[in-house]
Formats: C-alpha cells, sequence, structure tokens
C-alpha cells in the first residue's frame, strides 16, 4: 500500500520536474558520447529526470527488501502465535513433556513458562475466543466436567492423563462401556477405574468372576460380598478357603474384620461364621477381637472364656468387661463393647 502511493508520488515528482525544465529552462537536447560512441541526442529535460528514476529505482529494491525482511519477521511471530496457541491447548489437556521450539524471543521465553505450567479453567472461560482451536477445548473440558463422553483420540493423549482417565469413567457412566469390558482391558484402563467399576461388578457377579478380577478388591467391595453370603437378593455362596484368600489382597485392622462379622451375622450360616474367624485368627492377630466378638455374639461363652483366660492381663480387656458382666448376670449388646 505504502509502496503504491510512493510510486504515484515519485511518477508524479518526475513528471512535474520534467515538464518544468522543458517548459521553462531549456527544450536543447544533449548528445552523450559513452567510450567514443554517440548516443542519441537526448532531451536536457528527460536528462535530468533520469537521476530521479535511478534513485526511484534504488529505493524501491531498497524498500521491497526490507518489506521482505519485515515480512519473513511477521511470518515468524505468526507460526509463534500459532504454536502458542497450540501450547496453550496441550497445557490445558495436560500434555506430559512439552517442549515447543519457537523461533522468536518473546515467544521462546513466554514458551518455556507455559511448557513447564498446567492450565486449569475454573469457569470463567467459556468457548468464545477468538481463537476456535482453543474453543473447540474448553468445550471438550466443559463437556467432560458435565459427565458427557467426547472424542479425544485427534489429541494423542496419554493413557494416564487425567482427562482420558475421565472421559472412560465417563463412557462407563453412559454405559457405553461395561465393567467387564474394563476389567478385561486392565492395560488400557486406569487402575482407579478399574478399582471403581469392580465395586458396581461384585454386587451380582458368580464368585468365580470375582475371583478372576480379585487384584481389585477394595474394602466396599468386600463388604458388597460379603453381604450377598447366602442372602435372598443375588446370593453367593463362597467356601471359608475361597473367602480368605480373597481378602488376603486387602491390609484389614482390627475394626475391620469386627465389621465383617456384623455382616455375616445378616445371613451365613454360624458354624461356617465361626470357623472362618477362627481360621482368621490364626493367620491374622488382627482377626482375634472378630473372632471374640463372633462367639460372644453367637452365645458361644465357654470358648471365648478359654481364650480370654489364656491370654495376657492387658489383652482384650473389653470382652473381659463384658464376659464379667455376662457372669454377674448383665446382659449387654456385645457391640457396645467393640
Amino acid at each position: 500500500m505504502y509502496l503504491k502511493r510512493y510510486t504515484i508520488a515519485s511518477m508524479f515528482l518526475m513528471i512535474l520536474v520534467g515538464w518544468y525544465v522543458y517548459a521553462f529552462i531549456t527544450q536543447e537536447t544533449y548528445i552523450i558520447e559513452f567510450f567514443g560512441l554517440k548516443l542519441p541526442s537526448m532531451s536536457i529535460a528527460i536528462l535530468v529526470v533520469a537521476p530521479l528514476v535511478i534513485l526511484y529505482i534504488a529505493s524501491m529494491l531498497h524498500m521491497s527488501f526490507y518489506s521482505f525482511l519485515n515480512t519473513l519477521d511477521r511470518r515468524k511471530y505468526d507460526k509463534d502465535y500459532e504454536k502458542f496457541v497450540d501450547s496453550i491447548i496441550d497445557a490445558f489437556l495436560g500434555k506430559e513433556d512439552r517442549h515447543n521450539i519457537y523461533k522468536t524471543d518473546r515467544y521462546e521465553l513466554l514458551g518455556q513458562l507455559l511448557d513447564s505450567s498446567k492450565l486449569m479453567n475454573d469457569g470463567s472461560l467459556s468457548p468464545d475466543t477468538p481463537n476456535e482451536k482453543l474453543n473447540k477445548v474448553i468445550s471438550i473440558m466443559e463437556d467432560l466436567k458435565n459427565g458427557n463422553v467426547v472424542d479425544l483420540k485427534k489429541y494423542s493423549l496419554d493413557e494416564n492423563n487425567q482427562l482420558v482417565k475421565l472421559n472412560h469413567s465417563n463412557m462407563y457412566k453412559n454405559s457405553k462401556l461395561s465393567a467387564e469390558d474394563i476389567l478385561n482391558s486392565k492395560v488400557k484402563y486406569n487402575e482407579e477405574l478399574c478399582r471403581k467399576v469392580y465395586v458396581d461388578f461384585v454386587k451380582e457377579a458368580p464368585l468365580y468372576a470375582i475371583e478372576s478380577y480379585s487384584e481389585y478388591l477394595t474394602k466396599e467391595a468386600m463388604f458388597i460380598i460379603l453381604s450377598r453370603i447366602n442372602s435372598d437378593k443375588n446370593t453367593l455362596e463362597i467356601p471359608n478357603e475361597s473367602l480368605i484368600k480373597l481378602l488376603s489382597g486387602l491390609e484389614l485392622d482390627v475394626n475391620d474384620y469386627v465389621e465383617m462379622s456384623k455382616t455375616l451375622s445378616l445371613h451365613m450360616i454360624p458354624e461356617q461364621r465361626i470357623k472362618l474367624f477362627e481360621m482368621l485368627s490364626e493367620k491374622n492377630e488382627e482377626a482375634m477381637d472378630a473372632y471374640l466378638f463372633t462367639l460372644f455374639d453367637l452365645e458361644m461363652i465357654d470358648l471365648a472364656k478359654e481364650i480370654l483366660n489364656i491370654s495376657q492381663e492387658n489383652e482384650y480387656l473389653n470382652f473381659k468387661s463384658y464376659l464379667d458382666l455376662k457372669e454377674c448376670g448383665k446382659n449387654y449388646n456385645i457391640e457396645l463393647f467393640v
């Protein structure tokens, strides 16, 4: 645009100078000799304008050259801007190992800071920015947050990426993935999701299926399994040996074992329940409280008394107190002592 204006102004000046010289100074011609050769005669007005033409051409070349350099610089900034937007998108998506290279110093500094940062949308950023790619990512994040399933394939995110995990969870919640689909593909789906769906899976699954995916057993899933033993709905029959093997993958404390006994008291056969906690107490001392609780709960007073009599003086004081009250004719609920 400026070169066009400059050209028009230069042409106007050259015509004006040539016309002025020809009209008011001289209309004569002049013959130029060049290395002995005589060139055709030219008007002096043309010879006066000739240096202006040369100056115009030289200045145009100069300005065109620097205009070209400026264009290259603008392209660098434009490319760095696009790359910077991509970096913002990567930061929103939580990509790891981001090392973008910029061609301009200003974007290089900002890019280094951004590559070492993670961005979170607090909800105030809506998908109506001037950049369409950024808008799409913001929309995706909003959809994920609202429990919807989105397509993340084109972003090449790692399976451990939090957005991928959330998308898998949404797929499960929206019945686009079954619990067994997830449990069968433990390499693809993260362990947290597998443990989560396993809790739902054990509500109706048969024993062999429960045992197949027992690596995802949690305390929550365990109590669901225990509540199904000999129950009227979704009943489950488990031998003590299988149950002990299943529980071996969990770290259980005294209270956990006691709560197990309470849960099993609803449906499990008393003989099996007693035998179960006897076996557990032999393997783990933490289960002894639950064994004593079970004995007292089932009124197996003599057997419980034998165990307490051979225990240390400072052990199982709560059960010893209960036994003393029992022998004095005081009947209390054993659950008050655990």
